[in-house]
């Protein structure tokens, strides 16, 4: 999927240890909130935005809280303390510190209101709930009158998290390189950070393994990938569908830029016998040789960058054999809402994925055909991608312990539950979808 969090803009939060239908989301009992914060103890080292309030007015401060408090009340997200009201009652949020939390949103905004739960400032018993609702009406928050003042808590995007070779290679790091062992702790055996395809709902962990088989298979199916197929990968992760690949007898390449998951994707196809069969490369896309029968990416465009998305696809094109097959699994939004969000800093652009935008269909639609590929196959399947991520956030907080012990500190436990939360809460409402797409140069076989 998309890739995980770090503590701040460039840096790592803490040093590295060694080695159907969408539906509401579902609290398990193992579901536990991170762990509690207060501002005075965080690191402002670590966390500098976290940590110290930003400078804003009491005029900004009052609109923020007039503002955000009339939509929290209309959308009865408000209300008292979750062990006072009724169990069939709906999601609400908690304020802890009222003043900072409208100071950060009346400055920052939707980083602010992220910043501010990092800080302990607020809570909710059903966080990824409150984040639908939230979701559900986010064109409705800001009363249409005021939406043209949008650039005053809002930032441009900075220019060091352009995805030029060095720069993709940092934001890589800054999300991929945290921490293998940080990974599998909420992923399933396969490591795969994408979404599954589920058999049936709701989805059980016990049951997330074979559903990402079952996605991987239905790419290379896609693909036409079988014995002898010269596959390329643009994307490795941690090896899986590598492997799965390589057991049908392809011969595999697959590219990736991040150091940690390339040494134990090799160990993983070497522990399995398949090292003749597949080859791990560190290496840029742009920098792609050789042509082959299929090429695979499996959310990996979301990393591009807009300004190199015509980079990626003219990659992609190349490196087609004639008759040859593109099979992409990616995720999108509305193509307004790409455009606005292509333009903002955002609270996953800061803390999770710099560098990184979500395409369009359209913006897909339009890249691929200018770089000669036909869209012969688009499948959605927003709704799995949910209950991937309830499956992710339920296993990570359930695993606070080990997190912790990993030396992931309460406020990283923070910001990755609310990116897991806020992710779920994306496909929940329908903001986001995820979709499988068959390429191709128009004379596949």
């Amino acid at each position: 999927m998309t890739r995980p969090a770090s503590a701040s803009p460039r840096t790592r939060p803490l040093p590295q240890p060694a080695g159907g239908t969408v539906g509401p989301p579902r609290r398990s009992p193992d579901a536990r909130p991170a762990s509690a914060v207060r501002r005075e103890g965080v690191d402002a080292g670590r966390w500098p935005d976290v940590a110290r309030l930003p400078p804003a007015g009491p005029g900004r401060t009052a609109v923020a809280g007039y503002l955000v408090g009339r939509a929290l009340d209309r959308l009865a997200l408000t209300g008292p303390p979750a062990g006072a009201r009724p169990p069939a009652a709906g999601p609400r949020l908690t304020l802890h510190d009222a003043d900072a939390f409208h100071r950060r949103i009346g400055r920052r905004g939707l980083i602010g209101f992220g910043e501010s739960y990092m800080a302990g400032e607020w809570d909710s018993d059903d966080l990824a709930g409150v984040l639908t609702v939230l979701a559900h009406h986010v064109d409705e928050l800001v009363p249409a009158p005021l939406r043209g003042f949008r650039r005053l808590w809002v930032s441009a995007r900075p220019s060091a998290d352009r995805n030029t070779r060095a720069g993709a290679r940092d934001n890589i790091h800054h999300h991929y390189d945290l921490s293998n062992d940080l990974f599998s702790v909420f992923l399933d055996p396969t490591l795969s950070y994408s979404s599954a395809v589920f058999a049936a709902f709701p989805a059980r962990f016990e049951s997330l393994a074979a559903a990402q088989h079952r996605k991987i298979d239905r790419l290379l199916d896609l693909a036409g990938v079988e014995e002898g197929t010269r596959l390329l990968e643009i994307g490795t992760g941690w090896g899986e569908l590598a492997l799965r690949a390589a057991a049908r007898g392809a011969r595999v390449t697959t590219l990736t830029l991040s150091a940690e998951q390339a040494a134990l994707a090799r160990e993983r196809i070497a522990a399995a016998g398949l090292a003749g069969r597949a080859e791990v490369q560190l290496r840029d896309y742009r920098d792609v040789e050789g042509r082959y029968d299929a090429v695979v990416s499996v959310e990996m465009i979301e990393a591009v960058g807009a300004e190199y998305w015509p980079a990626y696809f003219t990659a992609l094109r190349r490196a087609l054999a004639p008759g040859g097959r593109i099979a992409l699994q990616t995720i999108t939004m509305g193509h307004r809402q790409m455009l606005r969000t292509a333009a903002t800093h955002t609270f996953i652009s800061k803390y999770v994925f710099p560098g990184g935008l979500i395409p369009s269909r359209e913006a897909v639609a339009g890249h691929s055909a200018a770089a000669g590929l036909t869209t012969v196959a688009d499948h959605g399947y927003g709704d799995h991608y949910a209950e991937t991520l309830r499956l992710w956030r339920e296993r990570f907080l359930a695993a606070r312990t080990a997190v912790t012990n990993l030396g992931f500190d309460p406020v990283f436990q923070r910001m990755w539950e609310f990116y897991l939360a806020y992710s779920e809460a994306g496909f929940r409402s329908r903001y986001l979808d995820v979709r499988q797409l068959l390429l191709t140069e128009g004379t596949h076989r």
